[in-house]
């Protein structure tokens, strides 16, 4: 039977959250924001239009979640009062528990970055055509999750691999807090498995390096000196016949002071693959900034684990025996079938409740 002490432990927990999010001044800020946007001016700049339309929808979007906690712990409340089935009470038990902890959870994701757009890139490690083929592997597994969780996704670049595979790809995640929820991602992901291009049926070891950066919009100032670029354009790489690219519309932009190499495909004009390019480095210099910020809190504060980028975080193993493990929470799957068809928000959600506000 749930009690009345059990409502007071939901609601200080409710309390408790607030603190840090400050509901109210997210209303304010959301009716000052609403109150522009309908402005006759409103959209004489389109660009800062746009900035502020999202701004709003993320306080929306904060504001709607608080809202979901108060209203299923008021129900609760009622449903006491009224005395009301056991079967029905534990439902709407567990479901306001359930819309706390996505509240504790979203509290996660509150650095300016978390909310951005996210850059995703994917490269197969030493191995030929196996770790080529685990690459594109990883790219399916988070493009199924990208659909699965509402994202708009776009391929940037696509450099397909002989005889199978990828040899890498870069992929962007349209949507809120699209960085906050991928973040985590960035390192190296092992598969052991019975090779398929093996004849002789050996069980084969694969690694693949996932990089993850914030989309960098208008609202982040990065200033870049053109005479640090140098460009290369290519031919798109494509299936052949009618549909391939004839002219060298495929943009490669390199940046000296940095080392940044970034390879463009998305679209057939050379203008357009430039400027994007261009968007990119913005984003990777932004995310350098965002390292060096948190490597020197991590000096300062120290932390419960060292989160190397570029490390091995997760095995997927499909043979002897099949189990998905984090290396870093120690949060395991026994269905890797389903967690490479996208169910990996379990994983992202252990990772950020450890590890999300470092």
């Amino acid at each position: 039977m749930i009690t009345d002490e059990q409502i007071r432990a939901l609601s200080k927990r409710r309390d408790e959250l607030n603190r840090f999010i400050d509901i109210e001044k997210k209303k304010e800020e959301a009716n000052a924001l609403e109150q522009e946007s309908q402005s006759s001016n409103f959209w004489e700049n389109p660009k800062e239009a746009q900035s502020i339309l999202k701004k709003l929808s993320i306080l929306k979007s904060w504001i709607k979640s608080y809202h979901s906690v108060s209203t299923n712990i008021e129900e609760l409340q009622v449903l006491i009062e009224l005395n009301a089935d056991e079967s029905e009470l534990d439902k709407y038990h567990k479901k306001t528990i359930g819309s706390i902890e996505d509240l504790e959870f979203k509290n996660m994701l509150s650095a300016q970055e978390d909310s951005m757009s996210a850059v995703m890139t994917i490269n197969p490690g030493a191995g030929g055509t196996e770790s080529q083929d685990w690459a594109e592997m990883i790219m399916r597994m988070y493009i199924m999750w990208g659909d699965k969780n509402k994202y708009k996704i776009k391929t940037l670049d696509l450099q397909k691999a002989d005889p199978a595979g990828i040899k890498s790809v870069t992929l962007e995640f349209e949507g809120e807090f699209a960085f906050g929820h991928l973040k985590g991602e960035n390192g190296v992901h092992r598969l052991v498995r019975i090779s398929p291009f093996d004849s002789n049926a050996k069980r084969h070891t694969s690694f693949a390096s996932v990089f993850v950066y914030p989309l960098a919009d208008d609202s982040i100032e990065i200033i870049i000196d053109p005479s640090d670029i140098s460009w290369d354009t290519f031919r798109a790489s494509g299936a052949g016949g009618q549909g391939v690219n004839k002219t060298e519309s495929a943009v490669r932009l390199k940046h000296d002071p940095t080392g940044i190499t970034i390879e463009n495909s998305e679209s057939r004009s050379q203008l357009e693959n430039k400027a994007k390019a261009i968007q990119l480095l913005k984003s990777q210099l932004y995310e350098l900034e965002i390292r060096k910020i948190q490597e020197e809190k991590d000096k300062l504060e120290g932390s419960k684990m060292k989160i190397e980028w570029g490390s091995q975080i997760r095995n997927y193993v499909l043979h002897p025996y099949k189990m998905v493990k984090d290396l870093r929470t120690n949060h395991e799957s026994s269905n890797p079938e389903a967690v490479l068809d996208g169910e990996l928000n379990s994983f992202i959600k252990s990772y950020l409740m450890e590890f999300g506000q470092k």
